[in-house]
């Protein structure tokens, strides 16, 4: 199968990371903008709170990953809030991400942390000149 699909690793890399930086980003702007099905201006998220805090890095965080500026660094701030928001919001409720529903937040964790590990990409503006193997 890598003969196949190996020759496309640089492309689908960059679709995963435009991917989960463009979802991360809408988790963001739900806490701090209200979109997308998030708080309402009645009862909004307090600015500078620490769900206004966390909604900021993820929109920032996941903006600059999708964009790939600066994404090695972003997806590395991203990963590490993720873990902390696992062990504070979830890991208490039971032992398996499963039982405790904290799947999303282990799953963007590590998938932030490869995404740190690899860089930027191709399709990205990190890229330097648009071709494979850039890393920022």
């Amino acid at each position: 199968m890598d003969r196949v699909l190996g020759q496309y690793s640089e492309p689908v890399y960059a679709l995963l990371r435009i991917v989960v930086g463009f979802l991360f980003a809408c988790h963001g702007a739900q806490k701090v903008f209200g979109l997308l099905g998030g708080v309402d201006e009645a009862g909004g998220t307090a600015a500078f709170g620490l769900i206004w805090i966390a909604g900021a890095i993820e929109l920032v965080g996941g903006l600059l990953v999708a964009t790939g500026f600066q994404a090695a660094s972003a997806a590395f701030l991203c990963s590490g809030q993720m873990a902390v928001a696992y062990f504070m919001a979830h890991q208490g409720r039971a032992l398996f991400p499963i039982q405790n529903g904290g799947e999303l937040a282990a799953l963007y964790c590590f998938a932030f942390l490869f995404i740190a590990s690899r860089g930027s990409g191709i399709w990205s503006l990190g890229s330097r000149g648009g071709t494979h193997g850039a890393r920022a």
